[in-house]
């Protein structure tokens, strides 16, 4: 079903069924546009995950690593559907079976950027929604996107976590928004001669957020382990790659050799198993992802 064919709702600000979290708080939008589920159950258990539009290789894989235990944990992800980071949030959270609610800088009836038509409908598809304060038709415009940052930070229930963020990135603003709203800051750092980690690092120099390097940081002792999770539903091959990786990172011919498989066959359960939030792929080997 195509996201153009899903009804447009609208709910005011004083009207039973506007989220809870959006409405503590200052200066909530008088009325939100939405498609799909947006609820207070779904929200309870959520958090805002933005970054630089300009992702790097790194990057994609923290903002991997960290949805895989969210959607794990059952807490829905909150982002801003742009390039780089919120492309990848609300992607990955759909691969992996969970909940994400995509916050428009522009009216729902147009799909902004365009490359995420697909996404637009795999989001509603899923269970999630996509919002916005501006009405269906209204064009994407520059100033739009800071005021719409108040409503990324103040929908999550849990905090904002930004994965990487230039030195004027407008993460920054959203994390600006959440800490006048009374809400959690968590930063990844990252390399300080990098240019898209120069505002998380500034974040976690001047204590404007927390650092963090792991989901358990964030989740604490709610969060469900990785292995235990998956454990039922690893197959026999999922489990010899497991053990293999376990000992050090491996190209997809050397993990074949070790377990004695074909390059294909290995090939095919790798990929499913990236899904998974199991292993990564850095510089041509695959790692064992570890909590």
């Amino acid at each position: 079903m195509n996201w153009k064919d899903w009804e447009v709702k609208e709910i005011n600000l004083d009207e039973r069924g506007f989220p809870t979290n959006l409405q503590k708080i200052k200066n909530p939008p008088k009325q939100i546009y939405f498609r799909g589920n947006l609820n207070d159950s779904v929200l309870s258990k959520s958090i805002t995950v933005v970054g630089s539009r300009r992702m790097t290789t790194y990057g994609r894989e923290v903002v991997d690593r960290f949805v895989s235990l969210f959607v794990t944990n059952k807490v829905a992800t909150i982002s801003g559907f742009m390039y780089g980071v919120d492309t990848e949030v609300h992607k990955k959270t759909v691969e992996f079976g969970g909940v994400t609610i995509a916050v428009f800088g522009c009216g729902i009836n147009i799909c902004y950027p365009v490359e995420n038509d697909d996404l637009y409908s795999e989001i509603l598809e899923k269970g999630g929604s996509v919002i916005s304060e501006y009405p269906p038709d209204s064009k994407p415009q520059l100033w739009k996107y800071p005021q719409r940052n108040r409503i990324v930070a103040g929908l999550s229930s849990t905090g904002v976590l930004i994965v990487e963020a230039g030195e004027k990135s407008g993460s920054l603003i959203t994390a600006d928004f959440a800490i006048k709203q009374g809400k959690k800051v968590y930063a990844v750092p990252g390399q300080i001669t990098s240019k898209v980690s120069l505002g998380t690092n500034y974040l976690i120099k001047h204590s404007k957020a927390f650092l963090v390097t792991d989901p358990s940081d964030i989740l604490g002792g709610r969060a469900v382990d990785r292995e235990t999770n998956f454990k039922e539903n690893l197959s026999e091959i999922e489990i010899k790659i497991c053990k293999t990786l376990e000992l050090e990172p491996m190209t997809t011919d050397e993990i074949a050799i070790s377990v004695n498989m074909s390059v294909i066959d290995v090939t095919k359960t790798i990929s499913l198993m990236s899904l998974k939030g199991l292993v990564t792929e850095a510089m041509g080997k695959f790692h064992l992802v570890k909590n």
